[in-house]
């Protein structure tokens, strides 16, 4: 499996316990500790909790191993290291104190957007441009 779908895997676990707004970044050309980061967070820190059980146990069954975890029994945030990609979970206040997306930003993001959505994002905007065209 390539990195970047290992990334795309850890992504979808985490959405299946509602992460908020995950942000996949491109380090690994700035700095060699790993390839990506994959940032999210939590209404609080028994969801991120969760959300860190959940994606240790469905990355698990992929046949891949954490090689490190921190911070999940405080829940404010957690570090699971896989190699090539790490990723943090926070609680949203901790998110928001500790702004890893502003301390990468030279990074680039990785577009998130599944092909589905692009294209009923595509569909939305031609029923608004048809709209648009009827006369009342």
């Amino acid at each position: 499996m390539q990195t970047i779908d290992k990334a795309k895997l850890c992504l979808k676990i985490i959405k299946e316990r509602k992460a908020i707004d995950p942000v996949l970044v491109e380090v690994g050309k700035l700095t060699s500790i790993t390839d990506y980061f994959l940032i999210a967070g939590g209404n609080s820190s028994r969801q991120v909790q969760a959300i860190t059980r959940h994606l240790r146990k469905k990355m698990r069954e992929a046949g891949f191993r954490a090689q490190g975890i921190e911070g999940e029994q405080e829940g404010h945030w957690v570090l699971m290291d896989h190699g090539d990609v790490v990723i943090h979970l926070f609680y949203q206040p901790f998110r928001e104190l500790y702004d890893l997306e502003g301390l990468w930003i030279e990074a680039p993001r990785v577009d998130l957007e599944t092909d589905d959505q692009k294209l009923s994002i595509k569909n939305r905007k031609k029923e608004i441009h048809d709209l648009g065209d009827v006369q009342l």
